[in-house]
């Protein structure tokens, strides 16, 4: 346990945050008599200059001690308070990564979006060598992180600037599933549970697209994208879906939309009927997501497919012209190694689908172990590090480029989940909503809008309740919250 003291500033959370990236096993005090393993920094401000200087002792001898300082000259009091928390972030991961000697190719960034800085610094017409010197001093950013971010803000740029405040996205939540995965962390309630309020959830849903398509109409907003996600969409049956389809081209005008996206997910929901349905409705891009294409590790998520049905639900999305297909897969599944990744991404080459989203977990999940938690994460983020190579080495043979990232908070080492796609295939709706440069009004329950006010550099947040039953008796509320925002 690392006893940490602050001094002369109170910003607990940003220095948690940080902390979180080499251990779980810190306490904040209120003063630096503590024995053990003690971490001091300190903050002063004077003469255009902010410093930040730690300590670090062990048993009342200092083993490390580190100053970082920068100018504020000519900075406001809010300019100054940023600052102030990239300096103390810097020092004290310096010292952090001499007690732990860890690889944290992120630096300090604790935030899920590390390429809005690398837009930010386009923005201000730097160049590429600036960035990299800005990214990799200011930020302490890894030389290949650094480059993966740029070269996505770079794709992102096409088709998020310059930012057009009369274009909208619009999500669509479906939140049923045939089972829980033991990783899930989505809005998802299962059918045995939940099923019998399936019908009663569809006609809320269509009273709130009424409703928002009312409102999209008064706000004479453009929809670029449409993304019907979960939970699962295709719990739904082939009349539901169509139904489904049918109101949402009957209340929006989706005439100049570029991408109608729907999950069909898991391939034990997947039928012929329904994917006629989707091609009939004119649904330009579907996922198909395996997670894993090891039987054992199917077994132990709780999905009850095999990975012949993966398979033969993708062959059967192209055999009916499906040329913009999805698969979604995740790194550290339990009991998965390195080599299990690479027969997944061996069999998912052999599909070569359009896109390849990648997400990592597993040390999402070793952060609740409360016994022997530092060599546990640490060993599993080797083998962490060992799955997202494979995974970029596969994605390049495959054709398949970066096109958006986010990363987990509270990830050792703040891993990142990477979309990939050929080109011409990348996902607006998933860039959109990483760089928020784009309102997303947001559907059904458990769905969040999010709206963006290009001329303040504001973003708004109207939450729906995620509960179904809920959510049906309160549906014309959220309706209500969306109007009460933008009108």
């Amino acid at each position: 346990m690392i006893n940490v003291f602050l001094k002369n500033h109170d910003y607990k959370y940003e220095v948690g945050e940080l902390l979180k990236l080499f251990t779980s096993q810190f306490n904040f005090v209120d003063n630096d008599l503590n024995k053990g393993k003690l971490l001091i920094n300190d903050i002063s401000i004077e003469n255009d200059l902010v410093t930040s200087k730690t300590y670090f002792y062990e048993n009342n001898n200092l083993k490390f001690t580190l100053e970082e300082r920068d100018t504020i000259e000519g900075l406001d009091e809010k300019k100054i308070k940023k600052e102030s928390k990239i300096v103390i972030k810097r020092s004290i991961f310096k010292v952090l990564t001499k007690i732990y000697k860890s690889y944290v190719p992120w630096g300090i960034l604790t935030g899920i979006r590390p390429t809005k800085i690398v837009h930010e610094l386009l923005d201000e017409n730097k160049s590429k060598k600036e960035i990299d010197n800005i990214l990799n001093n200011k930020y302490q950013m890894d030389e290949s992180k650094i480059n993966l971010a740029y070269d996505i803000a770079n794709v992102e740029r096409k088709f998020i600037y310059p930012p057009d405040k009369n274009k909208i996205a619009l999500y669509v939540s479906i939140p049923f599933c045939p089972t829980r995965c033991v990783y899930c962390s989505f809005p998802s309630n299962t059918i045995k549970q939940w099923g019998h309020l399936k019908g009663d959830y569809l006609n809320a849903l269509i009273k709130e697209i009424k409703g928002v398509g009312t409102l999209v109409k008064k706000l004479n907003k453009e929809i670029e994208s449409v993304y019907i996600g979960g939970g699962t969409p295709t719990t739904l049956d082939e009349k539901e879906l169509n139904i489904l389809i049918d109101s949402l081209y009957e209340n929006f005008d989706l005439t100049n939309i570029k991408e109608f996206t729907v999950e069909a997910g898991r391939p034990d929901t997947i039928t012929k009927e329904k994917l006629k349905v989707l091609k009939d409705k004119n649904i330009s891009r579907i996922s198909i997501n395996p997670q894993t294409m090891n039987e054992s590790t199917l077994l132990e998520i709780g999905r009850s497919h095999k990975v012949e049905d993966i398979v033969n639900c993708f062959n059967m999305a192209r055999a009916l012209g499906f040329d913009n297909i999805n698969m979604d897969i995740i790194l550290g599944l339990p009991k998965e190694t390195p080599n299990m990744v690479e027969n997944t991404l061996k069999q998912i080459s052999k599909l070569s689908p359009e896109s390849l989203t990648v997400h990592t977990m597993a040390i999402k999940r070793a952060s609740k172990l409360k016994e022997n938690i530092q060599e546990y994460e640490l060993s599993q983020y080797m083998d962490m590090v060992k799955m997202i190579d494979i995974s970029m080495d596969y994605a390049q043979k495959m054709g398949l480029n970066p096109y958006y990232m986010y990363r987990q908070k509270h990830m050792l080492g703040n891993l990142e989940n990477i979309g990939y796609s050929k080109k011409g295939f990348e996902c607006i709706y998933n860039i959109q909503i990483m760089e928020e440069k784009q309102s997303i009004f947001a559907l059904g329950a458990g769905a969040n809008s999010k709206i963006v006010y290009l001329d303040e550099n504001r973003i708004e947040r109207v939450p729906n309740v995620k509960n179904i039953e809920h959510y049906i008796k309160r549906v014309d509320e959220m309706i209500k919250k969306k109007e009460e925002e933008v009108l």
